[in-house]
């Protein structure tokens, strides 16, 4: 690693949207922004409830979410009967144009699930979590939700982030675009390697939940098998590689937390497709409030405008981003701050 001074972004940060080029020269040695203070949310989270109290008001459930889950899992289990009467570049296709874009809803609803903002108890977050996965052929649902809440907690911690790529995983990613490719494609693979070399003490990896999401995915995967075939199957294959590479959606694993302005760490992308994912893409305003469902994200955003549109960059174009990810050596897995609180280097 290799340690910067730097100060956190914060409200008083600089002017939004002029991007600062922090990305390494091709001849600088490799290695993580690592600093010496706390992830930015919780003390700005503090200071927008001190300035907009009324954004308490968000703090809740949305039920409808699940109705969203039945009609996104719905349409992508007919279009897979459907593609069983289809030539292949139908399928593919479909699965590029359409399918992805389901697919990355799903996710969105499962994020949703592991927050509980669908429902207020866990049994029928994980179970609308259960069904969001179905498509998605891995059950990763309840997996994801242990894990994810760690990254909140101790965002940029090697030894709790699951978000964030080991050193040997960023090193082999290195500059190469074809590599870069390997890596989005293939992303949940990293992930779970990323998890065995996690501190997992207070983590349980398989428990109830965990063994419910696997039975749930078994029955779904071998009745929709028995009753359509394997091009049923194959066709939500090509959904998933689809919105995790090879598609401007996968730029969500850059978008979130890759720095492309000095000293920021999290990002937001204001554009169309958060229509078509439940705001999943308002990050800043999730990882700030992370109890506001995703239909009032943009309310957050308009009620703290002078720090979400002014204070803090925020991304645009998610298919410029992707291109830049690819092609621009300068820019790697390394793009990432971290610090150390699983040492006490750092306290929250």
């Amino acid at each position: 690693m290799t340690t910067e001074a730097t100060t956190p972004d914060s409200p008083s940060a600089s002017s939004n949207n002029v991007e600062v080029p922090t990305q390494r020269s091709e001849d600088e040695k490799f290695g993580f922004q690592e600093v010496d203070y706390p992830e930015p949310h919780q003390g700005r989270t503090k200071e927008l409830l001190q300035e907009h109290p009324e954004i308490k008001e968000y703090f809740e459930t949305n039920p409808w979410t699940a109705g969203i889950c039945l009609g996104v899992v719905g349409a992508q289990v007919g279009l897979a009967v459907y593609m069983t009467t289809q030539p292949w570049w139908v399928i593919l296709l479909v699965a590029y144009f359409v399918g992805a874009f389901l697919n990355n809803a799903t996710y969105s609803i499962i994020h949703e699930a592991a927050h509980k903002r669908i429902f207020r108890g866990r049994l029928w977050n994980e179970i609308v979590g259960w069904v969001a996965n179905f498509p998605q052929l891995l059950p990763t649902s309840s997996s994801f939700r242990n894990h994810h809440l760690k990254h909140h907690l101790y965002q940029g911690d090697p030894e709790y982030d699951a978000d964030l790529a080991s050193p040997e995983e960023a090193e082999w990613v290195g500059r190469s675009t074809f590599k870069k490719i390997i890596w989005q494609t293939f992303y949940p693979v990293f992930q779970v390697a990323r998890t065995a070399k996690l501190d997992e003490t207070d983590i349980e990896i398989i428990d109830k939940w965990v063994i419910g999401n696997l039975i749930s995915q078994v029955v779904f995967l071998g009745t929709l098998t028995y009753f359509a075939g394997g091009w049923a199957i194959l066709y939500l294959a090509l959904c998933f590689v689809f919105s995790m590479g090879l598609h401007p959606l996968s730029a969500r694993l850059i978008q979130e937390h890759f720095i492309v302005k000095e000293d920021q760490e999290t990002y937001s992308y204001y554009g169309p497709l958060n229509k078509l994912s439940l705001n999943v893409y308002h990050h800043n305003e999730h990882h700030d409030f992370p109890a506001v469902p995703w239909n009032h994200l943009p309310k957050v955003r308009e009620i703290a405008s002078d720090v979400y549109e002014e204070d803090l960059y925020y991304h645009t174009s998610l298919t410029s981003l992707w291109l830049k990810f690819l092609f621009d050596p300068s820019m790697t897995l390394y793009n990432r701050i971290v610090r150390d609180y699983y040492n006490g280097t750092v306290d929250r």
